[in-house]
């Protein structure tokens, strides 16, 4: 039951969310095309509920072909992000499109954020577990982490320090969700986390 009405709670919310941010979506969107050309965003592959994958959809924050001149891992000062890439980040606006994603139906408002086949492989049976719920554009792991890619400021072991430091506690928090989920808890979550980024 909880998940036929989280499911409908998500319809809900992002049908509302994409006319009220519409406005928004399209001045982003112009600013990211006079100002750094196509594309407009950044598609990539993660991986889903049940292990499927799919295609995240975020505003690119990055110059072209950006994953051809780097690692999936960016630092706070990666020099491969656009000066309006770097403000869409600071507020979480880049992330603003994976509400199509939830209406598609392959993410939730709420749950573990999807990882790169890489990493979810690495931690296989972890993953297992997590795997059975859909990811999310928001969870405990995002607000710890808002500030990611500030721990992330070594050039060369950005993608080690991810995995073997940051990932394991994602993990855990991950697991916290899955023991704790219900409509209260992801009503807190996205209350926390729009304190969170407004603060």
């Amino acid at each position: 039951m909880y998940f036929f009405v989280k499911r409908i709670l998500d319809i809900l919310i992002t049908l509302i969310g994409t006319i009220l941010f519409f406005p928004l979506i399209i001045v982003i969107s112009v600013i990211i095309l006079f100002s750094s050309g196509y594309p407009i965003f950044f598609l990539q592959e993660r991986v889903g509920k049940d292990w499927k994958i799919f295609k995240i959809i975020k505003f690119r924050t990055m110059l072209k072909n950006a994953d051809k001149i780097g690692t999936n891992i960016s630092s706070y000062n990666d020099s491969r992000i656009t000066s309006f890439g770097r403000f869409l980040r600071k507020f979480k606006l880049d992330e603003l499109p994976q509400i199509f994603n939830v209406l598609i139906g392959n993410m939730s408002l709420v749950g573990p954020r999807p990882e790169l086949l890489k990493y979810v492989e690495y931690y296989a049976d972890d993953y297992s577990e997590i795997l059975k719920i859909k990811p999310g554009i928001t969870d405990y792991a995002s607000i710890e982490f808002k500030d990611e890619s500030i721990f992330l400021n070594d050039s060369t072991n950005n993608e080690k320090i991810y995995l073997n430091k940051i990932l394991p506690r994602k993990i855990s928090l991950y697991k916290k969700y899955l023991r704790e989920a219900n409509l209260k808890t992801d009503l807190k979550i996205i209350f926390t986390t729009f304190k969170v980024i407004f603060r």
